[in-house]
């Protein structure tokens, strides 16, 4: 098997399953009637352009962190995870078996909600450049000399479109408009107390979660959570023994490439993107294996010991 493929590219087939969709970091594919396969690939997104190079083992990585939380989190609400042994995928031979370990998840088919459901606890990035000029961050009004990095009084919905290439911010009043108010209301509810408990669990080993998103899907009627949950792709985690108001703390997700990248003045943010040299891509590859283990208290499997 082209091993390239798994972690990098992207195959038409596994084994007889059939490749329905391709993100920037997972690819989709059709595992039954109502069960699908998510295999996460080492591919790297930043400012919405894919990089040619991938991080090892992020992919491992942010399955073993997306099945802790869903494991953790069914309290909260229910979410599409069946499995994360590749011996409960059908029609895989034994070398693709040995590839995919540690990437892939098998989950229910579900109908995704149009809305990505961003949580912030507190003011940074792009939310942070949108409050310095209106006051305002997707449609909350926020008390005027607010700092860098500051924390809310509480956390705050800033939700933003789903779309393929570039998601959008929207208000909170629009989000509920695309969704309904029977999806809105529970989605919303359940976004804030995984938010809650999800900064509670990381404080107790010395992370603050900044902010994250989720996302949700129906499955017969049903509301549940899907994709990924607080992981370093769809979070921004800060050590907090670095934490300080007005300042750009260190960060357990992929900010060491935002910064590079930020760094080369002659890029447009568009593809293609700059190569980063090989200590970034050692950097990254180390601080998503330590949040990991953080998190998980465990070396992702297939990760060699």
């Amino acid at each position: 098997m082209d091993l390239e493929s798994v972690y990098l590219g992207r195959r038409a087939k596994l084994g007889n399953l059939e490749l329905l969709s391709s993100g920037k970091v997972r690819d989709i594919y059709r595992a039954g009637p109502e069960q699908l396969l998510f295999v996460t690939s080492d591919r790297v997104s930043a400012f919405d352009v894919l990089l040619k190079q991938g991080i090892p083992h992020k992919g491992r990585v942010l399955t073993s962190i997306a099945a802790h939380w869903f494991e953790t989190t069914r309290g909260i609400i229910d979410n599409h995870l069946i499995s994360t042994d590749v011996a409960d995928v059908p029609g895989l031979s034994a070398e693709e078996q040995d590839a995919l370990r540690g990437r892939i998840m098998l989950v229910h088919a579900c109908q995704p909600t149009t809305v990505e459901w961003v949580v912030r606890g507190y003011i940074c990035g792009s939310g942070w450049k949108e409050y310095q000029k209106s006051g305002v961050i997707c449609g909350n009004t926020l008390p005027p000399g607010l700092k860098f990095c500051e924390r809310f009084e509480r956390p705050i919905f800033t939700p933003t479109t789903k779309d393929d290439d570039h998601d959008l911010p929207i208000s909170p009043a629009e989000a509920r408009e695309r969704v309904g108010a029977e999806i809105y209301e529970p989605a919303l509810e359940a976004s804030m107390r995984l938010f809650e408990f999800g900064t509670d669990r990381l404080a107790e080993i010395g992370i603050l979660l900044a902010d994250t998103k989720f996302e949700f899907g129906t499955r017969n009627g049903k509301l549940l959570l899907i994709d990924e949950a607080l992981t370093p792709d769809s979070s921004r985690f800060w050590p907090a023994e670095d934490y300080e108001v007005g300042k750009s703390p260190s960060s357990f997700d992929k900010q060491i490439l935002r910064d590079w990248l930020e760094l080369q003045k002659d890029w447009d943010k568009q593809a293609p993107a700059p190569e980063p040299p090989a200590e970034i891509i050692e950097r990254l590859t180390a601080r998503y294996l330590e949040v990991c283990e953080m998190i998980t208290g465990s070396t992702p499997a297939g990760v060699p010991a």
